[in-house]
């Protein structure tokens, strides 16, 4: 059985589908959680970061670190720029706490995949370094390297997910870029595949997960990074917002809801794009209530060679990017 301490996140962490024997909500003293829990037996913890009274503070998680059992913790953060920034995740490493998110996708799968270091070991690099020390229960403290990686970028970071299998979200990336690069400076990435590759556009970037939050690092400069974030876990805790791409086609909505049957009720509240669409108007609205999702845009398919493709622009004028035309 598993227990939930929320506040800001909270209906967000009542939709998780899991069992739950306690659940907390407010914002506590840090002791106070660690007297409720010291002694309680729980499978997992779900810890909103938000119910922790000044989370800002790191030494109130490293008397957390020393106290719980942090194997069992899946912290979800907020996304203040203090407690998502590069430097405040390598403290949480460097305390063993490995198993940090910013969204739901994250915690099921952290759920059923816990952390070990060799999984955050991306946060953990050899310039820029900073000595710190590392605590857990009943072991000696030691020094761990990190470097601070990624910080100062204040643009947007846009995640492109396929939900169906190979729904489209390489070639919709790739035609993002080349429309978006007419008006704005965007860089794009796609993670743990080499896709990019066939398509010979020079300044696409393909690396693997463990490099990920370091290539981004590299175009701070950007307005926008379009990531295609495949299965990176990584790469989605990175992004400001997802798209989530389903070809709503029969065979394909039906394979994944036998694979997996929860697959589409998750997506309550996230961005999802019907790519590849035939479906009208109302096929749309008779998806949204069979489903339970809200479609953000349906897109048609698109002539990646077309010249001006007017449902991708009014997509992107959709995400906010006013300056296309």
């Amino acid at each position: 059985m598993n227990v939930i301490v929320s506040n800001k996140y909270q209906l967000m962490l009542e939709n998780l589908g899991i069992d739950v024997i306690k659940s907390l909500n407010g914002e506590f003293e840090v002791d106070e959680i660690i007297s409720t829990f010291q002694n309680f037996f729980y499978q997992r913890m779900i810890l909103d970061i938000t119910a922790i009274k000044d989370y800002k503070d790191i030494r109130n998680l490293q008397k957390l670190s020393i106290s719980l059992p942090m194997d069992k913790v899946i912290l979800l953060l907020d996304d203040t720029q203090e407690s998502t920034s590069p430097s405040y995740l390598s403290k949480l490493i460097s305390m063993g706490i490995y198993n940090f998110t910013r969204n739901v996708d994250g915690i099921q799968y952290l759920y059923n995949h816990p952390n070990s270091y060799r999984d955050v070991a991306q946060f953990h690099q050899l310039e820029d370094v900073a000595v710190v020390p590392q605590v857990a229960p009943n072991q000696v403290m030691q020094n761990v390297v990190v470097q601070n990686i990624g910080s100062g970028y204040s643009g947007r970071i846009i995640g492109v997910k396929n939900v169906t299998k190979n729904s489209g979200a390489t070639t919709l990336v790739y035609m993002m870029y080349n429309e978006l690069s007419k008006y704005y400076n965007v860089a794009a990435i796609e993670v743990d595949k080499t896709d990019f590759t066939y398509l010979k556009t020079p300044g696409f970037v393909s690396t693997v997960s463990g490099n990920v939050n370091m290539e981004v690092s590299k175009y701070r400069d950007c307005d926008a990074i379009i990531i295609d974030v495949n299965n990176s876990v990584q790469a989605e805790g990175l992004c400001n917002e997802i798209l989530y791409l389903i070809e709503p086609s029969v065979i394909k909505l039906n394979r994944l809801t036998m694979i997996t049957p929860q697959a589409l009720r998750s997506l309550k509240d996230k961005r999802v794009i019907l790519n590849k669409s035939l479906l009208s108007s109302k096929d749309v609205l008779d998806f949204e209530y069979e489903a339970h999702v809200k479609v953000f845009y349906n897109l048609p398919p698109l002539d990646e060679r077309e010249k001006r493709n007017t449902p991708l622009i009014e997509l992107l004028n959709k995400l906010g990017f006013d300056r296309v035309k």
